[in-house]
């Protein structure tokens, strides 16, 4: 065996723990479960937010509250398909709602989702 410790899982570490080809420190296995939390948490929002109508709506909130039907014109589609979009952005906490009679107006719950939207138009708008 050469003169590199090793670590549980047998990849090369340097004396202080840290890792022997990045000179970064190695993970702990609570370091590593809470990644893999963070990943796990990261997939499941970026997959709800993965679809051109949810985007859209996430776009069109970004620029003021709306409701139900106005979200409906704007981007091209039913009632029932709308709802169900809302109610998937609600299900991760992307969206806030409000009801005045029988209107029920959308607005973006926090400022995090206004820069995703600012970025998606950055990254893959107009250059």
């Amino acid at each position: 065996m050469d003169n590199d410790r090793r670590s549980s899982d047998d990849k090369p570490t340097a004396p202080d723990g840290r890792s022997a080809r990045t000179g970064e420190a190695a993970l702990n296995p609570n370091q590593i479960a809470q990644h893999a939390e963070i990943a796990k948490r990261g997939s499941d929002y970026l997959k709800t937010l993965a679809h051109p109508a949810r985007l859209m709506i996430l776009t069109h909130l970004s620029a003021k509250e709306l409701s139900v039907a106005e979200i409906e014109q704007l981007i091209g589609a039913r009632q029932a398909s709308v709802s169900q979009h809302l109610a998937r952005l609600r299900s991760i906490d992307v969206v806030g709602s409000r009801r005045d009679g029988k209107a029920i107006y959308y607005t973006l719950a926090d400022d995090r989702e206004r820069q995703l939207v600012a970025a998606v138009h950055e990254w893959f708008g107009d250059e």
